[in-house]
C-alpha cells in the first residue's frame, strides 16, 4: 500500500448490515478522546443548515462524499430532519479523505450547486448514486449529467467549481476537522461531543437526551428543508 495512503477499518452494525468507517493516518490527528467536548468552528452563514436554525441542539457531521458509510448514514438524517426537524438543527460539512479521489470533486460539485440554490438536492444525487461514480475517471461528468438535471446553469456550476473560493471552503472544513480530532467518516458531533449512533433509533434518543439537557432558545423555531 503507498505511502500515507494507508487506512483502517472500523465495522459498524447500521441497520443490520455492515459498514466501514474509513480513517485519516493518526499522524494527521490530534484527538482529545471520543466524549469529550470539542470547540467546533463557529457556524456560519458558509454552512450547510438544515432543522431548526434556532435550537439549542445542534448535530454536525464531518463527511465524506465517496465514504459509504456516510451514504449510509445520509438516509438516518434526512428521516430525522423528516420527523424531528424542530429538535434540533444539522450542519453538514466537508471532510474528504485523500484515499477518495474523486470526493473533492463531489464536495466542489455540491458547493458549486448550492451557489444555485441546490446543495442539498446535489448532495441527495451524489450519495444516491455513489456506486455510479466512486472510482470512476469520468467523475466530474457524472456530476455535470447530476446539474443538467437539476436545471442547474453549467457554465456557473463549471465555474463555480473550479474556483479557489469553493476550493478553499472545502479546505476550511477539512482543516476544520482535523483540529478537532476527527478521524473518520463519518464524525458526527452533538452539542460538541463525539457520537458513534448504530441506527435511526439511536440517533433520536441522542437528540432527545441533549434536548432535555439543553434550555430552549428564546423566540420561536425557524424550520428549513
Amino acid at each position: 500500500m503507498k505511502r500515507f495512503l494507508f487506512w483502517g477499518l472500523i465495522v459498524i452494525i447500521l441497520g443490520g448490515t455492515v459498514f466501514a468507517l474509513a480513517k485519516l493516518p493518526k499522524k494527521e490527528i490530534a484527538s482529545p478522546g471520543q466524549g469529550q467536548v470539542v470547540q467546533l468552528a463557529a457556524i456560519t452563514a458558509a454552512d450547510w443548515v438544515a432543522g431548526n436554525k434556532e435550537s439549542a441542539v445542534t448535530l454536525v457531521e464531518y463527511s465524506d462524499f465517496q465514504c459509504p458509510a456516510c451514504a449510509a448514514y445520509y438516509p438516518l438524517i434526512k428521516k430525522m430532519l423528516k420527523e424531528n426537524s424542530q429538535d434540533f438543527q444539522f450542519v453538514y460539512r466537508h471532510f474528504p479523505l485523500r484515499q477518495h479521489a474523486q470526493a473533492k470533486d463531489a464536495a466542489y460539485a455540491a458547493e458549486a450547486a448550492g451557489r444555485q440554490g441546490k446543495f442539498w438536492e446535489m448532495t441527495d444525487l451524489i450519495f444516491n448514486g455513489q456506486t455510479s461514480w466512486a472510482g470512476k475517471v469520468n467523475a466530474k461528468d457524472i456530476f455535470l449529467e447530476y446539474a443538467k438535471s437539476l436545471n442547474l446553469n453549467l457554465e456557473k456550476f463549471n465555474q463555480d467549481r473550479n474556483s479557489g473560493e469553493i476550493k478553499d471552503r472545502v479546505e476550511k472544513d477539512l482543516q476544520d476537522g482535523l483540529g478537532i480530532g476527527a478521524n473518520s467518516t463519518p464524525s458526527f458531533y452533538l452539542a460538541g461531543r463525539k457520537i458513534q449512533p448504530r441506527n435511526y433509533d439511536e440517533f433520536v434518543n441522542f437528540i432527545k437526551q441533549a434536548g432535555a439537557a439543553t434550555p430552549p432558545p428564546a423566540g420561536g423555531p425557524s424550520v428549513t428543508p
